[in-house]
């Protein structure tokens, strides 16, 4: 069973288009006709404030490089090897400079400077090993979730400065496990991570946020509204519906 590229060739609209400016991705600015980007994820991230946006978008990368390691690998030996390797670079973050790689460059200039080490970046590379085996069980799907999600929302909120009653871990379970199911091949697989989304994403998106944590709080409501999108049927990224419930968001944190 592999992570694979997204199932749902969705097409950006041009309402959301118009709502993102710039995103800054490792000291640069993501092309609009890159493939993998996604408008409302960019949309939700300039819910953060100006001095913590290098810092999240460096975050969100990092998760896009592993993504990518698990949808471009067909060995499992080669993906473990690759995982390692990024495992290895940001725990070394913590002791000596990053290398000349733009990822591991940003988060040194970003993320490790507001107090977050190395080791625990590292953490969410054990989330995306769950992936490597060839059949998951529910169990191995809660794990890479909680590790991947639970892990980046929870340093992301560290970097925004969220308040200790924002439901962080919540929030990236759920938005990891809705991910997840968009991208899995086997349909039972995808079933099992579409259901345990549901309780997660409902306790997170059911909170009032914090100012400063409304991007996650954001992503939490992407990812239920994408619960309600039937797994053969693509997303409708930037529907009015779907932009004016992000924007209802970061107005009121609900």
């Amino acid at each position: 069973m592999g992570y694979a590229g997204r199932r749902d060739n969705h097409a950006s609209s041009d309402m959301v288009n118009a709502a993102v400016t710039i995103v800054f991705l490792c000291g640069g600015v993501v092309s609009p006709d890159d493939p993998m980007r996604d408008p409302e994820l960019d949309l939700a991230l300039h819910y953060a404030p100006r001095a913590a946006l290098p810092g999240m978008a460096a975050l969100f990368a990092l998760d896009e490089s592993l993504a990518r390691i698990l949808r471009t690998t067909r060995e499992p030996m080669v993906g473990q090897m690759r995982l390692t390797w990024w495992h290895e670079a940001l725990s070394r973050l913590d002791t000596v400079p990053p290398p000349a790689e733009p990822v591991l460059q940003a988060l040194a200039e970003h993320v490790i400077p507001r107090g977050v080490a190395g080791a625990r970046l590292a953490g969410m590379i054990d989330g995306w090993e769950e992936l490597l085996e060839p059949e998951i069980d529910g169990e191995a799907i809660g794990r890479h979730a909680a590790g991947r999600g639970g892990t980046l929302f929870e340093i992301a909120g560290e970097v925004l400065g969220a308040a200790p009653t924002d439901p962080l871990t919540f929030a990236g379970t759920g938005w990891a496990l809705a991910d997840l199911a968009r991208h899995l091949s086997d349909s039972p697989a995808a079933e099992r991570a579409l259901a345990l989304a549901a309780s997660p994403l409902a306790r997170a998106t059911g909170a009032r946020w914090s100012r400063a944590a409304r991007p996650l709080g954001a992503l939490a409501h992407i990812a239920r509204m994408n619960l309600r999108v039937p797994a053969d049927q693509p997303l409708p990224i930037g529907a009015p519906g779907r932009v004016a419930r992000l924007l209802l968001h970061r107005l009121t944190g609900r």
